[in-house]
């Protein structure tokens, strides 16, 4: 197990200089185990709360940010339909990191290298917070679905396999 820095992340200082209220928590990560499940135990958090950050590859070979709760499924048909593609796959592991400029079990929706198309499951909704990557293994943003949505111009919409 290790423990995260608590050095401030490149997602909180534009979130602060942007004025946005956010929180956040931290874990002990496990190298061999970064799921979402993890860190929802970890931090004692209902997996719905708790959203993770995929980024795919449209069949229009652009990149799409899709944010869904750690006890879900991205519905790859879904996803297709909202961001206006025919199919739609997860980046290769190895490309993670030259494309969101964010390491696998890090990965925010703030402060990627580019601002891709960005969607969020809208189960979202039904909470006054959620948790998401601070942009380190180990650390969560905590805010408002709605001002998230906001800040990085994503759309609400059902992600997940039924």
């Amino acid at each position: 197990m290790s423990k995260p820095s608590s050095t401030k992340t490149n997602a909180m200082r534009l979130l602060e200089s942007n004025g946005l209220k956010y929180k956040t928590s931290e874990y002990a990560y496990n190298e061999n185990d970064l799921s979402g499940d993890h860190a929802a135990e970890e931090l004692g958090v209902s997996k719905d709360e708790i959203f993770k950050t995929l980024i795919t590859r449209g069949d229009n070979n652009a990149l799409y940010v899709f944010l869904i709760p750690v006890s879900g499924n991205l519905d790859f048909k879904k996803a297709a339909a909202v961001s206006g593609n025919k199919k739609i796959e997860m980046i290769h592991l190895k490309e993670i990191l030259d494309l969101t400029g964010y390491l696998r079990g890090g990965c925010s929706p703030i402060g990627m290298k580019k601002n891709y198309p960005t969607y969020i499951d809208e189960t979202a909704i039904l909470f006054d917070e959620i948790y998401f990557s601070a942009g380190k293994r180990g650390a969560q943003i905590i805010m408002n679905p709605l001002e998230l949505a906001a800040f990085i111009k994503a759309n609400f919409a059902d992600l997940t396999k039924d």
